[in-house]
């Protein structure tokens, strides 16, 4: 019988965080620990790191997603294990989970099979905190907005015209679009509000990309909440908001240390939504880690046009990573999907579906030479996978340049990965990597939406309105030098979730354009996206209890 993720994860031989920590020289006094198998790393300790080499950075990313699943978590627990088993110091850096997927639909982000996270239920269920403190740093901001307004609005903001938005870190499309300070004149002054899901929230962003306590201080400062009737914008520093928000967030900012299976290093810290914002985990932890590790895998989330995009044009520009390697992952499964077979044919052989839906794997191959860096496809192996399909893929990849590679990882952990793992350290090694990001600062706003627009999601171009347009023509006077973080399905290349495979010809809507100016980036709204998911008919929340002895049941 097969065994279930938690299953596995329960019979995990963990060893304390303090001896994961010495495989990276990781002082055991330089651990917070949160009981005995996580901990945060000291401050002072990573100072002390400034003047080390950093090693080479890996980013994992995936064809665009499917409900048949890519499993790009799985594989970078995967090959961080394989790195090890081959002999290599490594580390992995990975996005903490959302509540929301867990007790909705799409479930947690700790991995799967014989390449977990753990431990896994604590990973998946507040963790250490840090969500929490920032959902609390992110509404003390939106109760200090409220507040000025009710003590007389000195600023002048126009309560029409406030951009920031409460969040909870659960899905609940009922707090979408509310009125609040109800209830009559002690209660302040009504006015339409809105709730985000905390993934989604700017605060989020700031997080991850802070480099330091210091950093995020300024980076809360610059957030622009509202404008007053004459179009200023008004910051959060004017709010006096950025002092206690850092106090909220300074424990959180430290970097979490768990340990895979197979007892190796893994940093999980923030965790933006990537359909949304910038999909990647901190830069403290991913820094963090290149001073210790050798080798660092990391991931971006969903599809490589939403997820690497941003990760190579947001995370490594405003850091200043250069990255070595990019392993795109892709299964038979998916590609079948891709190529026109529904969910209920997909263990049946099909190589000509696989063939027709490489289109969208050959696409996002592509897409990676933008940028520089060397492409290995890794594909996650399912038992129904049939050589002829797996030579099919092989093919695409040869014709392109790259090899593929199949991966065994959900079953055989890290002796699944060894030959994607040495691949990896030859395309590394061989110091072969250009890094470069799509567009320069100095780039028109709408040039750079144009441009992500054409080359990465292969569209004609874009539709606005005047609105819109005007919208971007006022950004552009203090914000042209900001990259573009695109906020669309993650289903497709395109704005319809339904367009599978390779579209091409096609305009993409540009609805809305959001200033993000404290994480540094211009959020531009395509299509229809929800920022407060709600939960499906049957979510996830229905099957997780606590059964008589204690356990957690129907968690994955």
């Amino acid at each position: 019988m097969v065994k279930s993720d938690i299953e596995i994860a329960r019979d995990a031989k963990m060893k304390p965080v303090s001896e994961v920590g010495e495989k990276l020289g990781i002082p055991a006094e330089k651990l917070i620990q949160y009981g005995p198998y996580k901990a945060k790393i000291a401050f002072d300790y990573i100072d002390s790191l400034e003047d080390k080499p950093d090693g080479k950075l890996i980013l994992v990313t995936a064809i665009t997603p499917t409900p048949a699943g890519e499993g790009k978590t799985t594989t970078t627990v995967g090959l961080g294990d394989g790195l090890n088993k081959i002999g290599k110091k490594a580390a992995i850096c990975l996005r903490e989970p959302s509540l929301g997927p867990c007790f909705g639909m799409k479930g947690g982000a700790a991995g799967g099979g014989n390449a977990q996270v753990v431990p896994m239920e604590d990973i998946n269920l507040h963790f250490t905190g840090d969500f929490h403190a920032i959902g609390v740093a992110n509404n003390l901001l939106a109760a200090l907005i409220d507040n000025h307004i009710y003590w007389g609005n000195e600023i002048g903001l126009d309560t029409r015209r406030i951009n920031w938005r409460r969040v909870v870190d659960m899905n609940d499309r009922a707090l979408r679009t509310i009125t609040n300070s109800l209830g009559g004149v002690a209660n302040g002054f009504p006015r339409e509000d809105h709730f985000d899901i905390t993934v989604a929230s700017e605060v989020m962003a700031i997080f991850c990309l802070a480099e330091n306590l210091d950093d995020l201080t300024k980076r809360i400062g610059q957030i622009v909440v509202g404008y007053t009737r004459n179009r200023e914008p008004v910051y959060a520093r004017e709010l006096k908001a950025e002092g206690p928000m850092a106090v909220l967030l300074k424990d959180a900012l430290s970097p979490n240390l768990v340990q895979t299976l197979e007892n190796n290093p893994a940093f999980i810290h923030g965790g933006p939504f990537a359909n949304i914002a910038h999909g990647c985990n901190s830069v403290i932890a991913t820094k963090t880690a290149l001073k210790l590790a050798d080798y660092v895998v990391t991931e971006a989330g969903f599809g490589a046009d939403l997820g690497a995009e941003k990760f190579f044009n947001i995370k490594c520009r405003k850091a200043g990573l250069n990255p070595s390697a990019t392993v795109m992952v892709a299964t038979i499964r998916a590609l079948k999907m891709h190529g026109g077979i529904g969910k209920d044919a997909l263990n049946e052989e099909n190589v000509d579906a696989v063939k027709s839906g490489c289109t969208n794997l050959a696409r996002h191959i592509e897409n990676m030479k933008y940028f520089g860096v060397p492409v290995v496809v890794a594909i996650n192996r399912f038992s129904n996978d049939t050589d002829e399909e797996l030579d099919a893929v092989r093919e695409v990849a040869d014709g392109l340049g790259v090899k593929a590679i199949v991966a065994n990882h959900w079953e055989d952990g890290s002796a699944g990965t060894e030959d994607l793992a040495r691949h990896v350290v030859e395309l590394v090694d061989g110091d072969t990597a250009e890094f470069r990001c799509l567009y320069p600062d100095k780039m028109p706003l709408l040039e750079k939406i144009e441009t992500i627009a054409i080359k990465i999601y292969r569209a004609s171009g874009i539709t606005a309105d005047a609105s819109v347009l005007k919208q971007i023509e006022i950004l552009q006077q203090d914000f042209g030098n900001l990259p573009i973080c695109f906020a669309k399905t993650q289903y497709s290349f395109s704005t319809d979730p339904d367009s599978k495979g390779a579209p091409v010809g096609y305009e993409i809507p540009v609805k809305e354009v959001r200033l993000s100016a404290g994480a540094g980036f211009i959020v531009v709204v395509a299509g229809a996206v929800m920022t407060m998911p709600g939960l499906p008919r049957k979510p996830a929340a229905n099957s997780i209890h606590i059964n008589q002895s204690g356990v957690i049941e129907g968690l994955f």
